[in-house]
Protein backbone atom coordinates (compact mmCIF):
# COMPACT_ATOMS: atom_id res chain seq x y z
CA UNK A 1 0.00 0.00 0.00
CA UNK A 2 3.16 2.13 0.87
CA UNK A 3 4.25 1.90 -2.78
CA UNK A 4 0.88 2.57 -4.39
CA UNK A 5 0.93 5.70 -2.31
CA UNK A 6 3.96 7.23 -2.86
CA UNK A 7 2.95 6.77 -6.54
CA UNK A 8 -0.38 7.93 -6.32
CA UNK A 9 1.13 11.30 -4.04
CA UNK A 10 4.03 11.72 -6.95
CA UNK A 11 0.89 11.74 -9.49
CA UNK A 12 -1.17 14.19 -7.51
CA UNK A 13 1.96 16.47 -6.24
CA UNK A 14 0.57 15.96 -2.96
CA UNK A 15 1.54 14.07 0.35
CA UNK A 16 1.27 10.51 0.89
CA UNK A 17 -0.68 11.52 3.97
CA UNK A 18 -3.20 13.74 1.71
CA UNK A 19 -3.90 10.68 -0.46
CA UNK A 20 -4.85 9.28 2.48
CA UNK A 21 -7.39 11.26 4.00
CA UNK A 22 -8.79 11.41 0.55
CA UNK A 23 -9.13 7.49 -0.02
CA UNK A 24 -10.57 7.18 3.46
CA UNK A 25 -13.34 10.12 2.81
CA UNK A 26 -11.44 12.17 5.46
CA UNK A 27 -12.47 16.05 5.65
CA UNK A 28 -9.70 18.80 5.19
CA UNK A 29 -8.83 18.61 1.84
CA UNK A 30 -9.34 21.10 -0.91
CA UNK A 31 -11.96 20.31 -3.37
CA UNK A 32 -9.01 21.17 -6.00
CA UNK A 33 -6.67 18.62 -4.05
CA UNK A 34 -8.98 15.91 -3.68
CA UNK A 35 -9.79 16.11 -7.53
CA UNK A 36 -5.99 15.73 -8.53
CA UNK A 37 -5.82 12.53 -6.46
CA UNK A 38 -8.38 11.23 -7.87
CA UNK A 39 -7.31 11.68 -11.57
CA UNK A 40 -3.98 10.24 -10.77
CA UNK A 41 -6.09 7.30 -9.28
CA UNK A 42 -7.66 7.49 -13.36
CA UNK A 43 -3.97 7.60 -14.95
CA UNK A 44 -2.18 4.99 -12.95
CA UNK A 45 -4.68 2.89 -13.58
CA UNK A 46 -5.82 2.29 -10.03
CA UNK A 47 -10.07 1.78 -9.13
CA UNK A 48 -11.53 4.36 -7.25
CA UNK A 49 -13.03 3.42 -3.78
CA UNK A 50 -16.46 2.68 -4.00
CA UNK A 51 -17.85 5.78 -2.47
CA UNK A 52 -15.64 7.86 -4.24
CA UNK A 53 -16.99 6.65 -7.58
CA UNK A 54 -18.26 9.64 -9.49
CA UNK A 55 -21.97 8.60 -10.46
CA UNK A 56 -22.25 8.62 -14.46
CA UNK A 57 -24.17 11.67 -15.95
CA UNK A 58 -24.91 9.57 -19.06
CA UNK A 59 -23.62 7.65 -21.88
CA UNK A 60 -22.05 9.38 -24.54
CA UNK A 61 -20.89 6.92 -27.75
CA UNK A 62 -17.94 7.45 -30.08
CA UNK A 63 -18.02 5.72 -33.35
CA UNK A 64 -14.79 4.77 -35.15
CA UNK A 65 -14.36 2.96 -38.79
CA UNK A 66 -12.02 0.45 -37.19
CA UNK A 67 -8.88 0.29 -34.85
CA UNK A 68 -6.30 -0.98 -37.23
CA UNK A 69 -5.08 2.16 -37.60
CA UNK A 70 -3.63 3.09 -34.69
CA UNK A 71 -4.90 7.32 -34.65
CA UNK A 72 -8.25 5.96 -33.66
CA UNK A 73 -7.46 4.07 -30.41
CA UNK A 74 -5.58 7.62 -29.90
CA UNK A 75 -9.04 9.34 -30.62
CA UNK A 76 -10.76 7.12 -28.32
CA UNK A 77 -8.23 7.09 -25.59
CA UNK A 78 -8.30 11.19 -25.13
CA UNK A 79 -12.01 11.66 -25.97
CA UNK A 80 -12.86 8.66 -23.26
CA UNK A 81 -10.68 10.26 -20.89
CA UNK A 82 -12.24 13.91 -21.45
CA UNK A 83 -15.52 12.24 -20.74
CA UNK A 84 -14.50 10.13 -17.50
CA UNK A 85 -13.51 13.55 -15.98
CA UNK A 86 -16.55 14.95 -16.79
CA UNK A 87 -18.42 12.13 -15.57
CA UNK A 88 -19.71 10.51 -18.48
CA UNK A 89 -19.04 7.05 -19.12
CA UNK A 90 -17.97 6.74 -23.09
CA UNK A 91 -19.15 3.67 -25.07
CA UNK A 92 -16.53 2.49 -28.29
CA UNK A 93 -18.18 1.56 -31.02
CA UNK A 94 -16.15 0.40 -34.01
CA UNK A 95 -16.80 -0.51 -37.30
CA UNK A 96 -15.15 -4.04 -38.71
CA UNK A 97 -15.29 -5.15 -42.18
CA UNK A 98 -17.99 -7.29 -42.83
CA UNK A 99 -19.79 -5.66 -39.36
CA UNK A 100 -22.12 -3.38 -38.16
CA UNK A 101 -22.54 -0.23 -40.12
CA UNK A 102 -22.32 3.61 -38.67
CA UNK A 103 -26.04 3.39 -38.96
CA UNK A 104 -26.37 0.13 -37.44
CA UNK A 105 -23.74 1.27 -34.68
CA UNK A 106 -26.08 4.77 -34.41
CA UNK A 107 -29.38 3.17 -33.85
CA UNK A 108 -27.37 1.09 -31.09
CA UNK A 109 -26.43 3.83 -29.15
CA UNK A 110 -29.47 5.87 -29.05
CA UNK A 111 -31.51 2.73 -27.94
CA UNK A 112 -29.63 2.29 -25.06
CA UNK A 113 -30.01 6.03 -24.19
CA UNK A 114 -26.66 8.08 -24.97
CA UNK A 115 -26.48 11.53 -24.01
CA UNK A 116 -24.82 11.99 -27.27
CA UNK A 117 -22.44 10.77 -30.24
CA UNK A 118 -18.91 11.73 -31.43
CA UNK A 119 -18.04 10.57 -34.80
CA UNK A 120 -14.69 10.41 -35.61
CA UNK A 121 -13.95 10.08 -39.59
CA UNK A 122 -17.59 9.03 -40.73
CA UNK A 123 -19.73 8.96 -43.23
CA UNK A 124 -19.83 12.85 -42.68
CA UNK A 125 -16.38 13.39 -44.59
CA UNK A 126 -17.82 10.89 -47.53
CA UNK A 127 -19.03 13.37 -50.50
CA UNK A 128 -21.01 10.80 -51.59
CA UNK A 129 -22.89 9.98 -48.51
CA UNK A 130 -26.38 10.46 -47.89
CA UNK A 131 -26.33 13.71 -44.76
CA UNK A 132 -29.78 13.08 -43.77
CA UNK A 133 -29.01 10.68 -41.92
CA UNK A 134 -27.24 13.39 -39.20
CA UNK A 135 -30.44 14.95 -39.77
CA UNK A 136 -32.59 12.77 -38.71
CA UNK A 137 -30.17 11.93 -35.50
CA UNK A 138 -30.69 15.56 -34.47
CA UNK A 139 -34.85 15.24 -35.12
CA UNK A 140 -33.97 12.20 -32.44
CA UNK A 141 -33.11 14.78 -29.74
CA UNK A 142 -29.19 13.27 -29.80
CA UNK A 143 -26.79 15.83 -29.77
CA UNK A 144 -23.33 14.86 -31.83
CA UNK A 145 -19.99 16.32 -32.92
CA UNK A 146 -18.13 15.19 -35.92
CA UNK A 147 -14.45 15.31 -36.22
CA UNK A 148 -12.11 14.93 -39.81
CA UNK A 149 -14.63 16.04 -42.42
CA UNK A 150 -16.58 18.73 -42.76
CA UNK A 151 -20.12 18.99 -44.51
CA UNK A 152 -22.12 22.24 -44.99
CA UNK A 153 -25.27 20.05 -44.99
CA UNK A 154 -24.79 19.13 -41.48
CA UNK A 155 -25.95 21.68 -38.79
CA UNK A 156 -23.12 20.26 -36.44
CA UNK A 157 -20.18 20.94 -34.43
CA UNK A 158 -17.41 19.81 -36.72
CA UNK A 159 -13.51 19.27 -35.66
CA UNK A 160 -11.05 18.78 -38.44
CA UNK A 161 -6.65 19.61 -38.46
CA UNK A 162 -6.24 21.77 -41.49
CA UNK A 163 -5.46 19.56 -43.97
CA UNK A 164 -4.17 22.00 -46.46
CA UNK A 165 -1.65 23.43 -44.35
CA UNK A 166 -0.65 20.05 -43.39
CA UNK A 167 0.28 19.00 -47.14
CA UNK A 168 2.27 22.76 -47.47
CA UNK A 169 4.15 21.84 -44.58
CA UNK A 170 5.70 18.63 -46.17
CA UNK A 171 5.91 20.18 -48.89
CA UNK A 172 7.84 23.35 -48.39
CA UNK A 173 10.38 20.83 -45.87
CA UNK A 174 11.23 18.75 -48.90
CA UNK A 175 11.59 21.41 -51.13
CA UNK A 176 13.71 22.57 -48.86
CA UNK A 177 16.10 19.25 -49.11
CA UNK A 178 16.24 19.47 -52.77
CA UNK A 179 13.56 17.61 -53.89
CA UNK A 180 11.18 18.68 -57.24
CA UNK A 181 9.54 15.22 -57.88
CA UNK A 182 7.14 14.83 -54.75
CA UNK A 183 4.31 12.49 -54.82
CA UNK A 184 1.08 12.72 -52.66
CA UNK A 185 -0.60 9.27 -51.39
CA UNK A 186 -3.84 8.89 -50.58
CA UNK A 187 -7.39 8.08 -50.35
CA UNK A 188 -9.83 8.01 -52.43
CA UNK A 189 -11.13 10.91 -53.93
CA UNK A 190 -14.87 11.55 -52.71
CA UNK A 191 -13.33 12.10 -49.09
CA UNK A 192 -13.10 15.71 -47.92
CA UNK A 193 -9.52 15.16 -46.07
CA UNK A 194 -8.47 14.12 -49.71
CA UNK A 195 -9.77 16.94 -51.35
CA UNK A 196 -8.54 19.36 -49.06
CA UNK A 197 -4.93 17.65 -49.10
CA UNK A 198 -4.92 17.89 -52.62
CA UNK A 199 -5.69 21.59 -52.98
CA UNK A 200 -2.77 22.45 -50.62
CA UNK A 201 -0.50 19.98 -52.58
CA UNK A 202 -1.20 21.55 -55.65
CA UNK A 203 -0.63 24.99 -54.26
CA UNK A 204 2.39 24.32 -52.43
CA UNK A 205 4.15 22.67 -55.53
CA UNK A 206 2.90 25.88 -57.54
CA UNK A 207 4.42 28.14 -54.85
CA UNK A 208 7.45 26.07 -53.79
CA UNK A 209 8.56 24.71 -57.50
CA UNK A 210 6.83 26.60 -60.14
CA UNK A 211 5.12 23.33 -61.16
CA UNK A 212 1.55 23.95 -63.19
CA UNK A 213 -1.41 22.49 -61.63
CA UNK A 214 -2.24 20.03 -64.58
CA UNK A 215 1.78 18.84 -63.73
CA UNK A 216 1.40 18.45 -60.08
CA UNK A 217 -1.83 16.46 -60.32
CA UNK A 218 0.21 13.88 -62.19
CA UNK A 219 1.75 13.46 -59.04
CA UNK A 220 -1.21 12.60 -57.19
CA UNK A 221 -1.94 9.21 -56.50
CA UNK A 222 -5.27 7.59 -54.67
CA UNK A 223 -5.52 4.22 -52.85
CA UNK A 224 -6.16 3.52 -49.32
CA UNK A 225 -5.83 4.36 -46.15
CA UNK A 226 -3.86 1.25 -45.73
CA UNK A 227 -0.34 0.24 -45.44
CA UNK A 228 -1.19 -2.07 -48.80
CA UNK A 229 -2.43 1.10 -49.90
CA UNK A 230 0.38 3.26 -49.65
CA UNK A 231 2.57 0.58 -50.73
CA UNK A 232 0.25 0.63 -54.30
CA UNK A 233 0.73 4.15 -53.94
CA UNK A 234 4.51 3.90 -53.98
CA UNK A 235 5.01 1.91 -57.01
CA UNK A 236 3.46 4.53 -59.25
CA UNK A 237 5.00 7.44 -57.87
CA UNK A 238 8.97 6.06 -57.84
CA UNK A 239 7.59 4.88 -61.39
CA UNK A 240 7.19 8.74 -62.16
CA UNK A 241 10.03 9.53 -61.22
CA UNK A 242 9.17 10.88 -57.42
CA UNK A 243 11.94 10.93 -55.01
CA UNK A 244 9.69 11.63 -52.01
CA UNK A 245 6.42 10.85 -50.89
CA UNK A 246 3.79 12.71 -48.84
CA UNK A 247 1.51 10.05 -47.42
CA UNK A 248 -2.22 10.75 -46.29
CA UNK A 249 -1.33 8.30 -43.10
CA UNK A 250 1.47 6.84 -41.68
CA UNK A 251 -0.04 3.23 -42.35
CA UNK A 252 -0.03 4.50 -45.67
CA UNK A 253 3.61 5.72 -45.34
CA UNK A 254 5.04 2.57 -44.34
CA UNK A 255 3.61 0.71 -47.25
CA UNK A 256 5.63 3.86 -49.20
CA UNK A 257 8.85 2.42 -47.09
CA UNK A 258 7.91 -0.97 -47.83
CA UNK A 259 7.40 -0.80 -51.69
CA UNK A 260 10.57 1.40 -52.01
CA UNK A 261 12.80 -1.33 -50.27
CA UNK A 262 11.56 -3.77 -52.78
CA UNK A 263 12.61 -1.90 -55.50
CA UNK A 264 16.24 -2.33 -53.90
CA UNK A 265 15.44 1.62 -53.13
CA UNK A 266 17.09 2.80 -49.27
CA UNK A 267 14.78 5.45 -47.45
CA UNK A 268 15.60 8.36 -47.10
CA UNK A 269 19.04 7.58 -49.41
CA UNK A 270 16.81 7.22 -52.56
CA UNK A 271 13.20 7.76 -51.65
CA UNK A 272 12.28 10.41 -48.52
CA UNK A 273 8.85 9.81 -46.85
CA UNK A 274 6.59 11.62 -44.83
CA UNK A 275 3.61 10.68 -43.03
CA UNK A 276 0.10 12.14 -41.55
CA UNK A 277 -1.06 11.55 -37.84
CA UNK A 278 2.27 11.21 -35.43
CA UNK A 279 0.35 7.38 -34.27
CA UNK A 280 1.82 6.59 -31.60
CA UNK A 281 5.12 4.26 -31.96
CA UNK A 282 5.59 6.05 -35.23
CA UNK A 283 8.70 7.55 -33.56
CA UNK A 284 10.39 3.52 -33.48
CA UNK A 285 9.96 2.49 -36.58
CA UNK A 286 12.97 1.98 -39.03
CA UNK A 287 13.38 4.45 -40.18
CA UNK A 288 11.69 6.78 -37.37
CA UNK A 289 8.90 8.45 -39.47
CA UNK A 290 8.71 11.97 -40.84
CA UNK A 291 5.14 12.86 -39.99
CA UNK A 292 2.46 15.63 -39.67
CA UNK A 293 1.22 15.69 -36.39
CA UNK A 294 -2.28 15.65 -35.96
CA UNK A 295 -3.15 17.45 -32.37
CA UNK A 296 -5.27 14.75 -31.22
CA UNK A 297 -5.13 15.54 -27.73
CA UNK A 298 -6.63 19.25 -28.31
CA UNK A 299 -9.47 17.82 -31.28
CA UNK A 300 -10.20 15.18 -28.91
CA UNK A 301 -10.84 17.83 -25.86
CA UNK A 302 -12.42 20.27 -28.08
CA UNK A 303 -15.20 17.53 -29.40
CA UNK A 304 -16.11 16.95 -25.87
CA UNK A 305 -16.35 20.31 -24.86
CA UNK A 306 -18.51 21.01 -27.93
CA UNK A 307 -20.65 17.74 -27.24
CA UNK A 308 -21.19 18.78 -23.66
CA UNK A 309 -22.46 22.51 -24.55
CA UNK A 310 -24.54 20.39 -26.91
CA UNK A 311 -25.95 18.47 -24.06
CA UNK A 312 -26.19 20.86 -21.73
CA UNK A 313 -28.52 23.27 -23.80
CA UNK A 314 -26.32 25.79 -25.01
CA UNK A 315 -25.29 24.44 -28.83
CA UNK A 316 -21.70 25.23 -29.69
CA UNK A 317 -21.56 26.86 -32.99
CA UNK A 318 -22.51 24.97 -35.65
CA UNK A 319 -19.30 25.55 -37.67
CA UNK A 320 -15.86 23.79 -38.00
CA UNK A 321 -13.12 24.37 -35.75
CA UNK A 322 -9.90 23.67 -37.15
CA UNK A 323 -6.56 22.86 -35.74
CA UNK A 324 -2.67 23.27 -37.27
CA UNK A 325 -0.62 20.52 -37.57
CA UNK A 326 2.84 20.39 -36.53
CA UNK A 327 5.51 19.14 -38.59
CA UNK A 328 7.42 16.04 -36.89
CA UNK A 329 11.21 15.49 -38.99
CA UNK A 330 12.73 12.27 -38.10
CA UNK A 331 14.85 10.54 -40.13
CA UNK A 332 12.73 9.57 -43.15
CA UNK A 333 13.36 12.20 -45.20
CA UNK A 334 16.86 13.49 -46.20
CA UNK A 335 18.10 15.50 -49.26
CA UNK A 336 17.46 14.90 -52.71
CA UNK A 337 19.30 11.86 -53.79
CA UNK A 338 22.22 12.67 -56.68
CA UNK A 339 20.78 9.20 -58.71
CA UNK A 340 17.20 8.58 -58.78
CA UNK A 341 15.12 5.55 -60.18
CA UNK A 342 14.72 5.41 -63.67
CA UNK A 343 11.75 6.72 -65.33
CA UNK A 344 9.99 5.37 -68.38
CA UNK A 345 10.77 7.22 -71.35
CA UNK A 346 6.61 8.72 -71.34
CA UNK A 347 7.31 10.73 -68.67
CA UNK A 348 8.18 13.55 -67.74
CA UNK A 349 6.29 15.22 -70.16
CA UNK A 350 6.66 17.97 -72.10
CA UNK A 351 6.49 20.86 -70.01
CA UNK A 352 7.34 19.17 -66.79
CA UNK A 353 10.49 20.54 -64.58
CA UNK A 354 13.05 18.05 -65.15
CA UNK A 355 15.37 19.44 -62.90
CA UNK A 356 16.18 16.36 -60.26
CA UNK A 357 18.20 18.38 -57.89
Amino acid sequence: MTARLADIAAQAGVSEATVSRVLNGKPGVAASTRESVLAALDVLGYERPVRLRQRSAGLVGLITPGLDNPIFPAFAQVIGQALTRQGYTPVLATQTPGGSTEDELTEMLVDRGVSGIIFVSGLHADTSADMGRYERLRAQGVPFVLINGFSPKVRAPFVSPDDRAAVRLAVTHLAALGHRRIGLALGPRRYVPVQRKIEGFLRSMREELGMAEADAEQLVQHSLFTLEGGQAAASALIERGCTAVVCASDMMALGVVRAARQQGLEVPRDVSVVGFDDSPLIAFTDPPLTTIRQPVQSMGQAAVRALLEEIGGTPAPHSEFVFLPELVVRGSTASVPETRPPVPETRPKAGEDQTWG
